[in-house]
């Protein structure tokens, strides 16, 4: 997806006393046609592991009307991962890849030192959509790699305490993704189908952790989370006491602290100013490549005041 908001940092609901916990609150942007839930970045947290963007997105009826419509658009420095709950995206990119989307599948795409892609709803399209994009920022020795895309149509699950887990990206609970990743994270969809669940969610202790419901309800440690809610959890917990009804659904993200100063502008995740003004050049200028099938113009990109652009402190 593309992003034209600010970054802002969101006030967060109390936490249970002597809990370590933090939970903040998403606000709504606008992507396209489309609103969302964005959880992350904050100003004050840039990226959690790699983690460094969250867009909750759905359920939404799409029945007779366009559905998703992101125009081409550029990335440098980062992955997309796209995940959906219900209905189907197809992604373009200037690879030449073309991959249609649904439920339980993963899009993986590595821009590396630059992508351009689109994303939209098919012209014969499911009735609903409702997923989650989610970027990972790529580490300094990694970030200029070329760029790549993949698919995978299966991904491993296993079973905890009545909850399905399905791993997206790394390993968790026994169960470890094939999908690429350049730095020690994790992602994964938690589901309690068919009944209540509750287990201990066993974590790695050097990572830091957020989790969020997309479908449902569920409590962490006490802390009751509801769509719209980010649960932040630091490094140095074991697990993770997690319960929710049944048809509730949840994602974990994590890794190990990033540890590398971030500098977030529109679709680019680079470390000086200097870098997003040549990859907003560059885009200007058409070197990011074309996406073929895409009938549209591209997005523009936004006004850039490269003497404006800070370093988040």
């Amino acid at each position: 997806m593309s992003t034209v908001e600010a970054n802002v940092e969101v006030a967060g609901n109390p936490v249970p006393e002597g809990n370590d916990l933090e939970i903040t609150e998403a606000r709504n942007a606008r992507v396209g046609d489309i609103t969302v839930r964005r959880m992350l970045p904050l100003r004050l947290r840039r990226s959690v592991g790699a983690w460094c963007f969250i867009d909750h997105y759905g359920p939404m009826d799409v029945d007779g009307v366009a559905g998703m419509n992101v125009p081409p658009h550029p990335h440098i420095g980062l992955q997309t991962v796209t995940w959906l709950l219900s209905g189907n995206v197809l992604h373009r990119d200037s690879l030449g890849s073309e991959q249609l989307i649904r439920p339980g599948q993963l899009n993986l795409m590595t821009s590396g030192r630059g992508i351009a892609h689109a994303e939209e709803s098919p012209a014969e399209h499911d009735p609903t959509l409702h997923g989650v994009q989610l970027w990972v920022a790529l580490p300094d020795a990694s970030r200029h790699v070329d760029p790549a895309f993949e698919h995978h149509g299966e991904l491993p699950a296993t079973g905890l305490g009545g909850f399905v887990i399905t791993v997206l990206v790394g390993e968790l609970a026994g169960a470890a993704s094939p999908a690429t990743t350049f730095s020690p994270i994790v992602g994964a969809q938690l589901s309690a189908t068919g009944r209540p669940a509750s287990c201990p969610l066993p974590l790695r202790p050097d990572y830091e952790h957020v989790l969020f419901v997309v479908t449902g309800q569920a409590s962490a440690n006490g802390v009751q989370l509801a769509p719209g809610h980010l649960l932040y959890s630091p490094a140095g917990r074991h697990e993770l006491a997690l319960a929710a009804p049944s048809g509730s659904t949840l994602i974990l993200l994590g890794g190990e602290p990033l540890r590398e100063q971030l500098l977030m502008w529109w679709n680019f995740v680079a470390r000086t100013p200097a870098e997003i003004g040549a990859a907003a050049a560059a885009w200007r200028a058409g070197d990011f490549g074309s996406v073929g099938g895409y009938r549209g113009d591209p997005l523009p990109a936004p006004p850039l005041d490269v003497a404006r652009l800070k370093r988040p402190r």
